[in-house]
């Protein structure tokens, strides 16, 4: 049994004050009931507890009538995304994790998904894009809202930025923009603030910035809205503000084979030679934190990001690399939209 399970733990025949006892030590508003095998029987919430009093029941009476057999659960390896879904359709605050035996390795409970301690930084996630490398795919669905595993991908990704902390998060929308405004409204059903920057023409990565209806008082996080990935949204933070960077550029690893011998020279001798090397490079990940006066730089029209980037560099401004090691898919071409669902 895992240490950090045991003060929501009780045994099938614990009386009604253990089971207090057990959801008061826990903090999390829940007591789990394991049977003789160590497979969890069943949970108690103090609503289930109130019953079984106004139904008779006296403090040191049995458990066993007002145990919940029928509770939500999930396995070890299910998005946290996907566990608050879950919470918000069934109107529930904590979901066990169960192994393929049944055994309870974890407990899922609102509070730590659903950051308590907020970030006062906001996200602009670029969503505007009319993603024509897909084809048919986004002739009635604009890119973002794809779905991977079931969820559009902009969702997965204002979860994840709900789930770190962030509370207000802009979405940059062009093409096809009200499907995207229609799902989700003014972000109170995904625990946030959500407000638009809407572009009349395409105005890339670094232009539609200069829409924001005020400048933000700490660093900005700037995010393509057709990523896949969970990244370190505070580390990400912390490494800005640590470097004191005007920019930082998230990066990720990228092994590429060459499919030819490649072969080294020095002045005009063969060196060494090498066969089908497999190459590993730092790419730029579409996910990007700014500080709040280089803003005043954007221009009003298509600009860019990069752009922003290069001007730092020429006016020796550091810019920071943050590597980030959580998976990470741009999903840009069918292919990478198909690996990305499992579909190939």
């Amino acid at each position: 049994m895992l240490e950090h399970l045991s003060p929501y733990i009780i045994k099938k025949h614990s009386t009604i004050r253990d089971a207090l006892a057990a959801i008061d030590a826990g903090a999390s508003g829940v007591a789990m009931i394991l049977n003789e095998n160590g497979t969890l029987e069943g949970l108690m919430t103090d609503g289930d507890i109130r019953r079984l009093l106004l139904a008779g029941a006296e403090m040191n009476s049995p458990i066993t009538e007002g145990i919940n057999r029928n509770f939500t659960h999930v396995s070890p390896n299910t998005p946290r995304a996907d566990v608050l879904d879950l919470m918000h359709a069934r109107n529930i605050e904590q979901i066990p994790i169960l192994d393929h035996e049944g055994k309870l390795t974890g407990v899922h409970i609102i509070g730590s998904i659903v950051a308590n301690d907020t970030l006062p930084n906001w996200v602009v996630i670029m969503a505007g894009g009319k993603g024509t490398r897909l084809g048919e795919l986004t002739q009635d669905t604009p890119k973002p809202m794809l779905k991977v595993a079931g969820r559009p991908i902009l969702e997965r990704i204002v979860l994840h930025l709900v789930g770190s902390g962030i509370r207000r998060i802009y979405l940059a929308v062009n093409y096809l923009s009200q499907v995207i405004e229609d799902h989700f409204g003014d972000g109170k059903d995904f625990g946030c603030e959500i407000c638009y920057i809407r572009e009349n023409s395409p105005m890339g990565s670094g232009g539609a910035l200069s829409l924001l209806p005020e400048q933000p008082a700490h660093p900005l996080i700037v995010m393509n809205g057709d990523l896949v990935t969970d990244f370190h949204v505070r580390r990400m933070l912390q490494h800005h503000v640590a470097g004191d960077y005007a920019a930082t550029i998230g990066l990720n690893h990228y092994n590429h084979r060459v499919p030819f011998g490649c072969v080294s020279l020095k002045d005009g001798a063969v060196e060494k030679l090498r066969e089908k090397p497999l190459l590993n490079e730092l790419v730029n990940c579409g996910i990007y934190t700014l500080s709040p006066d280089i803003l005043s730089r954007v221009r009003k029209e298509f600009f860019p990001i990069t752009e922003l980037f290069e001007e730092c560099l020429d006016n020796n401004e550091p810019i920071g690399g943050y590597i980030i090691e959580e998976d990470w898919a741009d999903i840009g071409m069918p292919e990478e939209l198909s690996n990305a669902q499992g579909k190939s």
